[in-house]
């Protein structure tokens, strides 16, 4: 069958992947050079053909905020920046337990428990560990989601016993490629990232890993991103774009995206990741105007963060159906049978939220 976009670079590469076949970096590179309606038209060509016609919504709560060690210089939470955000400690099974509650109402899939930190040490902080093990059961009993976390770096140990507590997702973001990422965390390496995505993998666990967009990397930069993910193996590749905080250094910076740059890249990244999620995530109401988000689900996205994020705040999961819908696609209802309609009215006002992290139901850890 020939693939039919009117670029003969696209069409060679949609033919391509819709035969089986893996994209290369050289592939990749070539196709970021190609105009964003050729390549939309193909990402969602491998998205429908691929996938099931529906987006996949899936909500997190921070459930503990602030004070993390690492220098990541995108992140309110880190302790080297003054960014003023409330901090709090672990947040408790209870109160993670009524997020949870909440994003199901709201039609999320999956419900992710983060930690901002290097990592949640069983051997170091025996009580936080135990809390993390007792929210993770009370979700997976009381709550009609799959359970996703984040919590930093693993030891081999502590990725079985999550896998062995029902952890579906493990997420550890990747941020940028391997040779841009010095230039944005400087306190643990690009390797360390990837070691935690294997040892997470070898548990049994699935993987959700990606990127932000805006922080000064090159178009390269993010087709050698997608590559080391194809590498590693993934089954969700959360897209976020900077969101800068006042008080990071990224913020400092005055970076920033084009809404050309962040629909050619997803649908590029859905090309290079046929059969991942392509997801997004936070920062996408702040560099997209509301009448744009449509656009990167109509180039190949197939999955949305939906509420509020770590320490900002998102738009609301019915604003979030609705952009599913003007896509002309379907949220997805295989894990969690709800009312599309009944959420749009229940969220046609404004979304309370809480400082506690409570009220949270949004996006991957790595855009605050």
């Amino acid at each position: 069958m020939v693939y039919e976009t009117g670029n003969e670079t696209v069409d060679d590469a949609l033919e391509q992947v819709m035969a089986g076949e893996r994209l290369d970096r050289t592939d990749g590179l070539a196709l970021m050079a190609q105009p964003v309606e050729a390549l939309a038209e193909a990402g969602a060509t491998v998205r429908d053909h691929f996938g099931d016609g529906t987006v996949d919504a899936c909500s997190i709560v921070n459930a503990k905020a602030g004070n993390c060690a690492e220098d990541c210089g995108f992140c309110a939470q880190s302790v080297h920046f003054d960014t003023g955000i409330d901090t709090y400690g672990f947040l408790g099974p209870e109160k993670i337990l009524e997020a949870a509650k909440r994003a199901e109402a709201d039609g999320a899939q999956r419900f992710g428990i983060v930690v901002a930190e290097k990592g949640v040490s069983k051997e170091h902080r025996p009580e936080e560990w135990a809390e993390v093990l007792e929210s993770i059961r009370l979700v997976r009993d009381e709550c009609d989601l799959e359970v996703d976390a984040s919590l930093g770096i693993l030891t081999e140990e502590e990725a079985a016993i999550l896998a062995e507590e029902g952890i579906n997702h493990y997420n550890h973001n990747i941020e940028t490629s391997p040779n841009y990422f010095p230039e944005i965390v400087e306190s643990h390496r690009f390797e360390d990232r990837v070691r935690t995505l294997e040892v997470a993998k070898e548990a049994g666990m699935d993987l959700c890993a990606g990127v932000i967009l805006g922080m000064g990397e090159t178009p390269t930069d993010r087709v050698e991103a997608a590559i080391a993910l194809q590498d590693i193996g993934i089954s969700s590749l959360p897209v976020n774009v900077l969101n800068p905080v006042a008080g990071t250094p990224l913020a400092e910076r005055g970076v920033d995206i084009s809404t050309e740059e962040i629909v050619k890249t997803v649908a590029v990244y859905k090309l290079l990741h046929p059969d991942s999620r392509v997801r997004l995530t936070g920062g996408r109401e702040v560099n997209l105007e509301p009448d744009e988000q449509h656009l990167p689900l109509e180039a190949g996205a197939d999955g949305l963060l939906t509420g509020d994020y770590l320490t900002t705040e998102g738009q609301s999961p019915g604003d979030d159906i609705e952009i599913i819908e003007r896509a002309g696609l379907e949220p997805n209802m295989d894990t969690n049978e709800f009312d599309p309609e009944e959420v749009k009215a229940r969220h046609s006002g404004a979304v309370e939220s809480s400082t506690d992290g409570t009220a949270s139901t949004g996006a991957e850890p790595s855009d605050d």
